[in-house]
């Protein structure tokens, strides 16, 4: 097996009340569009959560379509999500992403896993440096020993793991404009406002495609 998603999905949306992988968008929880998106990319898919009750709602959903885990690890952070996720994930590498993302595309996910062979990851930077390490590419186990030592030193953040790691490929999202021209791919879901956004998106597209 060569290529795995994590996708994170412990996060629960005060705004919404729920779980944000189940937040409902053109009638199906945002997981599903997010797996729907990588299912051809992807040899697997392990969707971390950080309860047992999460696990149970993920599984009665998800079925056959992923392995869901549970944080090892008490504390709530998105680098506690990642290092259970590489943990379990069995490809040589993964595409590590947020289960609040409908819109990723195919061709971008399949592009930073290409990318990121012979390379311990593939990040995707701004213009004005910023990067989106929750939608890049690892070499599962350099990325597994980097977030454990950043753990070991109690940092909590995605930058403090990608420190301790070397041969790190950042790619332009002028570059990823080629394949998806509005960037839609780094659009998550935080607000009912970004829901409305979303479904607004959709409907366009479902427009364009029935012309």
């Amino acid at each position: 097996m060569k290529r795995s998603a994590v996708i994170l999905a412990g996060g629960f949306s005060k705004r919404f009340g729920q779980e944000k992988g189940l937040i409902g968008l053109a009638g199906k929880p945002l997981i599903l569009h997010v797996l729907e998106r990588t299912v051809d990319t992807v040899d697997e898919a392990v969707v971390v959560v950080s309860s047992d009750a999460q696990k149970r709602a993920f599984d009665k959903l998800l079925r056959e379509r992923a392995d869901v885990v549970v944080d090892k690890c008490e504390k709530q952070s998105p680098l506690v999500g990642a290092l259970t996720g590489f943990e379990n994930a069995r490809g040589e590498y993964s595409l590590l992403l947020p289960c609040d993302t409908p819109f990723i595309s195919s061709q971008v996910a399949s592009l930073l896993l290409d990318l990121c062979i012979r390379r311990n990851a593939t990040i995707p930077r701004w213009p004005n440096e910023y990067i989106e390490p929750f939608q890049a590419a690892y070499h599962t186990k350099s990325a597994l020993r980097a977030t454990e030592i950043a753990l070991e030193e109690k940092k909590l953040d995605m930058q403090s793991m990608i420190l301790h790691m070397k041969r790190v490929r950042y790619i332009s999202t002028m570059v990823l404009q080629k394949m998806d021209p509005k960037l839609f791919t780094f659009f998550n879901i935080n607000t009912p406002e970004d829901l409305r956004r979303a479904e607004s998106i959709l409907q366009h597209k479902l427009g364009k495609s029935s012309l």
